[in-house]
């Protein structure tokens, strides 16, 4: 019997893909979609990538769409498998990076009967994606698919989610796909460059905020050149530590999750905010209060690419939507005669620089001597993955985000984002370092993405911090209700990390100590593969702040 061929539409969407330029996608399949599983089958221009979960799926494309600028493509079947991945929708819309979710859905036929796991895809997404929709017509394929990627990348990047019915993905269709979507060119309007450099130049104590929406590399570069050469102090808005080279001599560190208070001083008292490409959401700003949302002394420049985003939150007393390499371009290259000059930024980088130098304390394994030897050893250009917890603050504060991309963190404070993330990236970037460093909590949320990687032949090293607690809530728990007694909620039995590491086909060690630590990490480092280091640590040891619980309960 001779095997059928693809259907049309199916084979159309393939071919569509192709046509955008996606080279990878991510799934775990299911019977919804069969027929683009096929097509898939029958092409060598798209890699797929199977995966064990449809959370992973998501999170995977989430990060290839941070690394690439261009959307992260994602497959998951109906119902639980949309649910599932409907996490990495919200990640991307909070990180604003560009993503699209397929989703294989009931067949026509069986709509609006609460069919076999079927669910309204439109209204369900829609809250937490930029577009959701659903094409019920195979000659409608290519407008979908070119929609669906110049909503990913424009503006705000964001995800799509795309709704196929089953039915529809075996019609017949003589559609053909539309040609490459590209991002649209934003540069910004010379009158508001003019008018930000005569703000800079009125200015005792400018600040800049930066990272987020469609930053990238060019960005980066340029941007530098224009803060070094006006000596501004830069700051990365949360997570966004890859947005300037840390060597920069205005480098002043990152705002979030337990910043240098030398730096949130230095927010406070800025009398201009140039906010670039930063939304100056709750994390960044410690709740909207650094800088506060208004301050009759303080004057905001807000660049962004998407106008929506300007005065939503901050009244911007100049407001600019532009392409963030665009913009900083523009910056770089100004030249109107005027010379300014500040030495706040080379005072910025000093106090940064005594803030992320680790100080040796006395527990076994000290978390921030940890992450010294890594800066150390690996290569300044690796790529570190995190996903939620009080154990990622350890590489906030002490790891040097040199290179673009180099940090893959969920601005949203996802769970489970790390191990994904990296396999993501290893599989982007072959021949760079990839570690993806997670709490005992937050592995175990997609630690079974470990098999993905082994499957596939990824190059990557895991650090799996165990505490035997859901650490960052413990603290807030001994900070609102402290005392043994108290605790509720929070305490783990794990299994033996390095143990499970090598059922999934890889190589592994333990560390109890520093030093211990320094031999794996040595060892790792002459290995292929999957490696993961299993660190336990007191729970004493509770954030790179020093924060303890003894401290916490006043002891």
């Amino acid at each position: 019997m001779q095997a059928p061929n693809t259907p049309p539409a199916a084979r159309l969407l393939v071919d569509c893909l192709v046509e955008q330029g996606c080279d990878r996608i991510f799934t775990v399949p299911g019977e919804s979609f069969l027929q683009v599983l096929d097509g898939l089958g029958q092409q060598d221009a798209i890699d797929v990538v199977t995966c064990r979960q449809e959370g992973g799926v998501a999170f995977m494309a989430c990060a290839d769409g941070a690394m690439t600028g261009r959307p992260g493509v994602a497959f998951v079947t109906r119902g639980p498998g949309a649910t599932n991945a409907s996490i990495g929708v919200h990640v991307a819309m909070q990180d604003s990076q560009p993503m699209i979710l397929f989703v294989g859905d009931v067949d026509s036929e069986m709509r609006d009967r609460e069919g076999f796991q079927e669910v309204d895809f439109a209204t369900f997404f829609g809250p937490i994606a930029k577009w959701a929709a659903r094409i019920d017509s195979a000659e409608r394929i290519p407008e979908y698919i070119a929609r669906a990627y110049a909503t990913a990348i424009s503006g705000r990047p964001g995800p799509v989610v795309l709704a196929l019915p089953e039915d529809m993905l075996s019609r017949d269709t003589s559609a053909k796909p539309r040609p490459r979507v590209e991002r649209p060119a934003q540069a910004p309007c010379p009158d508001a460059m003019q008018a930000m450099m005569a703000l800079i130049a009125d200015a005792a104590a400018p600040m800049a905020i930066i990272g987020g929406a469609g930053w990238n590399a060019k960005a980066r570069a340029h941007f530098q050149l224009f803060a070094e050469r006006l000596g501004i102090p830069v700051a990365t808005a949360f997570r966004r530590q890859d947005a300037i080279s840390p060597a920069s001599a205005v480098y002043a560190g990152n705002l979030g999750y337990g910043p240098n208070p030398a730096l949130v001083e230095r927010v406070k008292q800025a009398d201009l905010i140039l906010a670039i490409g930063a939304r100056l959401g709750e994390a960044t700003t410690d709740g909207y209060t650094v800088p506060p949302v208004t301050a009759p002394e303080r004057k905001l420049v807000h660049v962004h690419p998407d106008a929506n985003e300007l005065n939503r939150v901050y009244p911007a007393d100049l407001a600019i939507c532009a392409s963030m390499d665009e913009f900083a371009e523009s910056a770089a290259l100004w030249d109107d005669g005027e010379t300014i000059d500040f030495d706040a930024g080379a005072e910025a980088h000093a106090e940064w620089e005594s803030w992320a130098t680790a100080h040796p304390n006395d527990h076994a394994l000290d978390m921030g001597q940890t992450v010294q030897f890594m800066r150390d050893t690996l290569p300044a250009d690796t790529i570190i993955c995190n996903g939620a917890g009080n154990f990622a603050g350890w590489w906030h504060r002490f790891w040097r985000y040199d290179g673009y991309p180099t940090q893959l963190a969920p601005t949203c404070g996802a769970m489970g984002y790390g191990v994904p993330a990296a396999i993501a990236a290893a599989m982007r970037y072959p021949q760079r370092t990839v570690v993806a460093v997670a709490g005992d909590g937050d592995f175990l949320m997609n630690g079974q993405e470990l098999a993905t990687a082994v499957q596939h032949g990824v190059n990557l090293l895991v650090i799996v911090v165990d505490n035997s607690a859901y650490g960052t809530i413990r603290m807030h728990q001994e900070r609102e209700f402290p005392g043994e007694e108290r605790i509720s909620g929070t305490r783990l039995a794990n299994p033996d990390f390095a143990a499970l590491a090598e059922a999934f086909g890889g190589w592994s060690a333990r560390a109890a100590t520093t030093e211990e630590f320094k031999h794996a990490l040595v060892d790792a480092q002459g290995r292929g593969g999957v490696r993961l280091i299993h660190c336990t640590i007191d729970i004493e040891q509770l954030a790179a702040s020093g924060a303890s619980i003894s401290g916490l309960r006043g002891r």
